[in-house]
This record gives structure tokens, C-alpha cells and sequence, in this order.
């Protein structure tokens, strides 16, 4: 089993989330996270003023899928996240040695 995390634009959620059930993939975890790349800090204007962006707001996923599935959920990610411009996000797979269903207690891949 793999849990696979990717962080992406925010605006990016909805199309990532049709790849992924174009590929099958029915359930993940998404959070508002804020954090940077190489780029740490631009400056924006409001109202005249120049104000520091430190972090920038994104949102992270977080799914698990046996192997099998692996390539085909991360090309669905990718797919759905990429606009070609800094910041697209990434994407990053660890395995898992053990995973339980909390209600029924159903141990590996049956509790996916």
C-alpha cells in the first residue's frame, strides 16, 4: 500500500479531484496548508502599500491506494494540478506497513 501526498494550488482541488475519478480513485483527504518553495517571499500591493507574502495559502492531499494503483493516481494528480506555471506543486509516495479500519477493525488492504 502507498499513501501518496501532493500539495497544489488551491483552484487546482476541483480538476484534480475528476482525474482521480477518472482513474477510480473515490477518497482523499484534503487540508488548507500555507507554505513556500524556492520562491519564499513576493510582494503584493493593496491599497498602495507594499505588503511581504511569506507563505502562500495551498492545499494538500492525501490518499492511500494499494501499489497497483500508484502510477496511475499520481499521473491523475498531475494531470489534474498542472498549469505549466511556478508553484504547480508536488507530489510524493511512501509506503505504508500497516493500515486499520477503525470501525470494523479490517487490517490492509480491505480497510483502503
Amino acid at each position: 500500500m502507498k499513501l501518496i501526498t501532493a500539495i497544489i494550488q488551491p483552484d487546482r482541488l476541483d480538476d484534480v479531484r475528476e482525474s482521480l475519478s477518472a482513474v477510480g480513485v473515490t477518497g482523499l483527504t484534503a487540508s488548507v496548508v500555507k507554505g513556500h518553495g524556492a520562491g519564499a517571499s513576493r510582494t503584493e500591493y493593496y491599497r498602495g502599500e507594499a505588503h511581504a507574502i511569506e507563505l502562500r495559502d495551498k492545499v494538500r492531499i492525501e490518499i492511500v491506494v494499494s501499489a497497483e494503483r500508484e502510477d496511475a493516481t499520481v499521473d491523475a494528480i498531475v494531470a489534474g494540478a498542472r498549469t505549466g506555471q511556478i508553484g504547480d506543486g508536488k507530489v510524493w509516495v511512501v509506503d505504508i506497513s500497516r493500515i486499520v479500519r477503525v470501525r470494523t477493525g479490517e487490517e490492509g488492504t480491505q480497510a483502503i
